[in-house]
């Protein structure tokens, strides 16, 4: 598909050290499989707690390597969101030693992944396509080349003995192309705002995903704390939406790129910078 995007222009040439390129793979594979793991080896009660456990994790990141600064109505409004998508999501809570583990990596992993979206794309200039085009070929071919291997050891079972049918080779093609417009969604919106941002927004997800597996599937009825959870997670992802846009960009002003709005340079890049900005 990145080669698809690259003949149809999309896709400029650009340049993203090896070593970058390799730290970026190892935190977004490690996110894949901790995420997978950790539902596997932990309640699902538990697993959504771990979730929600990001959004501080990339705060804590922005903090320490951003010096960004919350505003107190931006603090409130996250949390607002965290009890609200825990209140419609968390039920049974277990965990064991080797679950802890597992979510302990994926939490971090994917906090890092993140970051790291935003980071790539402000410190080199590149565009959503492009950090894809850069990504996507390693990222699968180093999944390709040790997910056989490693789900072996996670469930003595080999792929290649898995019952294949027309039926379920064309789910796996379309899971794969929406996968492909989930990862360019998550890089377009990191680009143009921030990892909290997108977790903050990601939220909305869940929210769906319970509102139509109810009328779809008939799957767990929407009680009166379901809603309720619902609800509040959503007044809090305004709130949040109104307090950074009041806060007029100070809490990401001090990793901005400089943007120069003069006619004379031409459009923005996706950033928000020109393409020969540095940091």
């Amino acid at each position: 598909m990145t080669i698809l995007f690259r003949w149809l222009g999309y896709i400029q040439p650009s340049s993203l050290p090896l070593s970058e390129l390799l730290r970026f793979v190892l935190f977004a594979n490690l996110s894949i499989v901790g995420m997978n793991v950790s539902l596997m080896w932990n309640s699902v009660g538990f697993y959504q707690i771990a979730k929600l456990c990001i959004i501080p994790v990339l705060c804590l990141l922005e903090v320490v390597f951003d010096k960004i600064r919350y505003s107190r109505a931006t603090k409130l409004s996250i949390l607002v969101v965290l009890i609200g998508v825990a209140i419609c999501t968390v039920t049974d809570v277990s965990v064991n030693g080797r679950g802890m583990i597992a979510a302990t990596i994926a939490v971090w992993s994917t906090a890092l992944q993140q970051y790291y979206v935003h980071f790539l794309q402000r410190k080199y200039s590149l565009g959503s396509f492009n950090l894809l085009g850069h990504t996507a070929p390693a990222q699968a071919a180093s999944l390709l080349l040790l997910g056989p291997f490693l789900d072996y050891l996670l469930t003595g079972k080999r792929v290649d003995t898995f019952g294949y049918s027309v039926t379920t080779v064309f789910f796996i093609i379309l899971s794969c192309t929406i996968a492909i417009g989930t990862n360019l969604s998550q890089f377009i919106c990191i680009g143009r705002f921030t990892a909290v941002s997108f977790q903050v927004l990601g939220h909305m997800k869940t929210i769906l995903v319970l509102i139509l597996g109810f009328f779809f599937f008939g799957k767990e009825g929407l009680t009166f704390h379901v809603v309720f959870g619902m609800i509040l997670a959503v007044v809090g992802m305004i709130w949040y939406g109104n307090a950074s846009s009041k806060a007029g960009g100070k809490e990401r002003r001090s990793y901005a790129l400089p943007i120069d709005r003069s006619p004379k340079h031409g459009l923005l890049s996706e950033t928000g910078g020109r393409h020969d900005d540095k940091i």
